[in-house]
């Protein structure tokens, strides 16, 4: 009798469990579908900034023949020449194309690094975006990984200062101000990115333009002042290994606060080597025999077969292009 009086009572409740536990695991199957993109939605500032900016940003993308869905960018920002340059490419792309720059209307401090709390400078280095901000009080705003491992070592230890953004408005106490408008065009390119897969987003922080000139003047002009010296140094580096391969480099952060820069992980892979002239590496002549051309490979000997001219490796699209033979 007991056992026929609760039967219907347990049968009843495994039924209700089940369908909590399937309504349980309906909701975390449409979280987790959710794209980062429609997540981002749910605040107003990105909605606003989706209305007004993402036909600019598609349409701008679709002219360097860059899908939304398979957007990779990486930023350089520049402080004497006050502007953020961004850099787009496919995921399935070998090198990165200038896309935009977005002017910066304000900028605190001088050339030089950050090294300590309220001193109203902006880092210089090599840096990434770790969150974004939808309720900034500069209207949008994204956070740069400050200080970095490199600051840590070289600025005032337990008064490294952090909280620094690239935001709206056009005031700086630290951070990058580039407006309101502008900074809703970088976050809709930043969330486009992240949607499309892209973990982290790069961003290398330069006293001015690396080029020859202006590194000079900037070495001369600090010549006793070691730390910017050794961190620029650096940074030319990279400005130099970038302007050539337009793959950002690899740096390795070193214990004594500089860094090892080389060339990016593509390139070593491809043992391209620094022969490098005006963006183009010249790959050895084939001879000629009989109708066909000879390629003399180093290790494997020499192979024949038809090529219609001299191959040359254009370092800007990496890709191989055929020369009329003399």
């Amino acid at each position: 009798m007991i056992l026929h009086y609760f039967c219907p009572v347990i049968l009843n409740l495994s039924m209700r469990l089940l369908t909590f536990l399937f309504l349980l695991f309906l909701l975390d199957s449409g979280t987790a579908s959710r794209s980062f993109r429609e997540g981002q939605m749910n605040f107003t500032r990105i909605r606003e900034a989706y209305a007004e900016k993402e036909k600019t940003v598609i349409k701008t993308l679709a002219e360097h023949s860059i899908s939304r869905d398979s957007l990779r960018i990486y930023l350089r920002a520049f402080k004497t020449e006050k502007k953020i340059e961004l850099w787009a490419k496919n995921s399935s792309g070998s090198v990165f194309l200038p896309i935009k720059e977005f002017p910066i209307c304000d900028i605190s401090g001088s050339v030089g690094p950050k090294r300590r709390y309220r001193d109203l400078q902006v880092p210089e280095g090599f840096y990434h975006i770790t969150d974004m901000n939808p309720y900034s009080k500069y209207y949008l705003s994204m956070k740069i990984n400050y200080p970095n491992a490199s600051d840590s070592i070289r600025g005032l230890r337990g008064h490294l200062g952090n909280l620094i953004y690239i935001h709206g408005g056009c005031i700086s106490s630290g951070c990058i101000a580039i407006t309101d408008d502008k900074v809703k065009e970088l976050f809709v390119y930043c969330i486009e990115a992240y949607n499309s897969g892209q973990e982290e987003i790069g961003l290398d922080i330069f006293p001015a333009q690396m080029n020859d000139s202006n590194y000079l003047d900037l070495t001369s002009g600090y010549s006793k002042d070691k730390d910017k010296i050794s961190l620029w140094a650096d940074l030319k580096k990279n400005y130099d290994l970038f302007e050539r391969y337009k793959i950002p480099p690899t740096v390795k952060f070193l214990p004594n606060g500089t860094h090892e820069v080389s060339e990016p992980l593509a390139i070593k892979n491809l043992m391209i080597t620094d022969s490098l002239m005006n963006r183009r590496l010249l790959i050895p002549m084939p001879k000629r025999h009989g109708n066909d051309l000879v390629h003399l490979s180093p290790e494997k000997g020499s192979s024949v077969f038809p090529i219609s001219g001299t191959q040359i490796l254009d370092s800007t699209m990496f890709r191989l292009v055929d020369e009329a033979a003399d």
